[in-house]
């Protein structure tokens, strides 16, 4: 195959509305970029991440040390949570105003990214909160640099406009999307991702095929998203077991990384529906269940709803799969449990039952799904009608293995 002659150690320039560094040793780009943001008259930073991963993975060493030959001060916000929360996110933007930064840099997955994008956004904006920006209170033109540091291979969100932030209070976990978001650099390094714990690897890596099977099938899909839902899918089955199977693979962790940024890409095209839209209210409800998870557990029951809708996309890009697939409406409820029998054989088996939920969660859930901000949007997006009878089978029918 064709990636078998790619040089993974040449960086390359992967050029969205972000430019985005790619490759095995790009975190050492990080001295150029802090260069660039010297050149721009930028001396103090904000930096986002979690607790500890950003330096175990030695991301921290490398921004450090160019942030310091650069000249560029910076302050610490070590405390985001996996499904970020608004205050979080409010407690990150009273630091920053109090160091009076200039530039926000997140280092980790899309939780950190997410959380650092938010703040981007309220730093400009005195004296609004998280929760008012993520109830769409206002609409924010501007975010002061983003700088994003990618070190999981399933959001995409270092190269793309959405962010994703939890309000506590209300179970509600919308999404946003705005051009003031893109983040001016991003890096994707495979390397930080050698110590993914293999739960994270099978997750992250899903989210990655979800984005892309959602941005193929929704009513704004286009070639381009169907194109690189293709890669995407195709990357992610081929290289995923490797990575399971020797975690410091260049190869797998490289070609899952990119399959995750193009899969980025793909939906900031083509947009996403169901299965973004109603795994936001499982994590909402239960901070502590993994996105990826999540999204795994309700693909095969959204398969069953959209196949008829859009068999002839979903047939070409299941071809790795489930291949010699005709593309008919009467495979649906056979292509969904191929997709189901393939998350299990990665490791992936738990349904909703297993995580904790049961049938009397589900009028909850589906409420959330009409109440929380932006959900709306992507449901209207679906390629069939998203009512409530559609959205209340789907979480049923993954309440157990089909």
């Amino acid at each position: 195959m064709w990636e078998n002659q790619i040089d993974l150690n040449a960086v390359f320039e992967l050029r969205t509305k972000t430019t985005d560094y790619f490759g095995l040793g790009a975190i050492h780009k990080m001295k150029d970029i802090a260069t660039n943001l010297a050149g721009m008259g930028i001396s103090r930073v904000l930096i986002m991440t979690g607790g500890s991963s950003y330096r175990k993975n030695g991301a921290w060493d490398v921004v450090e040390a160019a942030l310091s030959t650069a000249g560029i001060q910076h302050v610490l916000y070590n405390k985001v949570t996996s499904n970020p929360t608004d205050s979080q996110v409010d407690e990150a933007v009273a630091m920053g105003k109090r160091f009076a930064a200039q530039a926000v840099i997140g280092i980790g997955g899309g939780s950190p990214i997410d959380a650092a994008k938010s703040a981007a956004i309220l730093l400009k904006y005195d004296g609004r909160t998280a929760r008012e920006l993520y109830e769409f209170k206002f609409t924010p033109e501007l975010a002061l640099p983003i700088i994003a540091i990618n070190t999981t291979h399933g959001t995409g969100t270092e190269v793309n406009r959405f962010a994703v932030v939890t309000i506590s209070e209300l179970d509600y976990k919308p999404a946003i999307a705005y051009d003031c978001i893109y983040p001016l650099y991003a890096i994707d390094d495979p390397a930080l991702m050698y110590g993914l714990p293999e739960n994270q690897t099978r997750y992250v890596s899903v989210d990655a095929v979800n984005h892309v099977v959602e941005a193929a099938t929704t009513l704004a899909a286009s070639p381009y998203a169907i194109m690189m839902g293709k890669e995407t899918i195709r990357l992610v089955h081929k290289y995923l077991p490797i990575a399971l199977e020797n975690p410091k693979d260049p190869a797998a962790r490289y070609f899952l990384t990119y399959a995750s940024a193009i899969a980025g890409i793909s939906f900031d095209n083509g947009l996403l529906h169901f299965t973004h839209a109603l795994e936001h209210p499982l994590s909402a409800i239960k901070p502590e269940l993994a996105h990826g998870l999540g999204l795994s557990m309700l693909l095969p029951a959204v398969i069953k709803e959209i196949y008829p809708a859009r068999a002839q996309v979903l047939a070409d890009i299941f071809e790795p799969i489930i291949p010699g697939l005709k593309g008919e409406a009467s495979e649906a409820d056979m292509v969904a449990a191929g997709i189901e029998k393939w998350l299990f054989s990665i490791g992936i088996t738990s349904k909703l039952s297993d995580e904790g939920f049961c049938e009397a969660d589900i009028d909850r859930l589906v409420e959330l799904t009409q109440e929380t901000p932006s959900l709306g949007l992507l449901l209207s997006l679906a390629p069939v009608k998203a009512d409530l009878a559609t959205i209340r089978r789907i979480f049923t029918n993954s309440m157990i293995a089909m």
